[in-house]
């Protein structure tokens, strides 16, 4: 609705973040399942979900977001067996972090591709931490996804194109892919080669949003990781031993690419 009807377009921006946010509180609950099931290789379609103790099947009204967690004080309707915290956590953050990636990028074309990108990232991260894995069957589709949706961002219907993004997307698959690979080949015991694949993708993600976020992403995954492993020495939680997974840095290191990058590196050059 145009600004001169009486709405402004930050009221706008805020009901669209709420409306997406209560949305990611649905992709939340769907990522719980995908995080508990495909690792062990099963479907995350059938069968419907159900207490792991009593077996009983989770009726529809226990399974809304959040709120039914909280109705069932935490534990099972049948054998009162705990609900997991981490679950209703999954669904609240990302249902937070479909608002804020919708008031960051806008409704606009490159919102569906962000959304993914959110997703793909919340669920592979969960799961490397559990069981220091980059499943392929999340991995290799996402080149897919995320090919098409960014295509449909540089095309952006109804208004101006941005081909060159696309370009800039394929050389940043292509440029994170073999320098993660080397690592591989230079110090095989720092990372895997799930690491590796992964790095395409979010190279994919960077170069599309430019020179600035592929650069700052890059390097915001090493420096967030190496920062939590000099943590894990120094608290003695770990030793120099100790499998780390880095995926989650790699990640988290992409999101801080594409928010901050392009302004990074702005200041970057006003220095020179």
């Amino acid at each position: 609705m145009p600004a001169e009807y009486g709405v402004s377009a930050g009221v706008l921006d805020a009901t669209a973040a709420v409306v997406v946010g209560l949305f990611g509180l649905l992709i939340g609950s769907f990522l719980n399942v995908v995080v508990w099931r495909v690792p062990r290789g099963e479907s995350i379609v059938s069968p419907p979900s159900a207490c792991p103790r009593c077996g009983h099947q989770i009726r529809a009204r226990d399974n809304v977001p959040v709120l039914s967690w909280l109705v069932l004080r935490g534990r099972c309707r049948d054998c009162g067996e705990p609900i997991a915290r981490r679950y209703p956590l999954v669904e609240a953050g990302t249902g937070l972090a479909f608002a804020l990636a919708t008031w960051l990028v806008g409704l606009s074309w490159t919102l569906p591709a962000v959304l993914y990108l959110v997703a793909v990232g919340i669920a592979l991260a969960l799961i490397d931490l559990d069981v220091h894995r980059l499943p392929d069957a999340i991995v290799l589709p996402s080149y897919l996804v995320a090919g098409a949706l960014l295509a449909l961002a540089s095309w952006n219907p109804g208004g101006v194109s941005d081909w060159p993004a696309l370009l800039r997307a394929a050389i940043g698959a292509a440029v994170l892919f073999v320098v993660y690979f080397a690592i591989v080949l230079v110090y095989p015991a720092g990372m895997g080669f799930g690491d590796v694949k992964l790095a395409g993708v979010l190279g994919m993600y960077l170069g599309w949003f430019g020179w600035g976020a592929l650069a700052f992403g890059w390097f915001a995954a090493f420096l967030l990781g190496g920062a939590f492993a000099i943590g894990l020495l120094v608290t003695r939680r770990a030793n120099r031993k100790s499998g780390v997974p880095f995926g989650p840095w790699m990640i988290l290191g992409a999101f801080a690419g594409v928010v901050a990058g392009g302004p990074v590196l702005g200041w970057y050059l006003t220095l020179l």
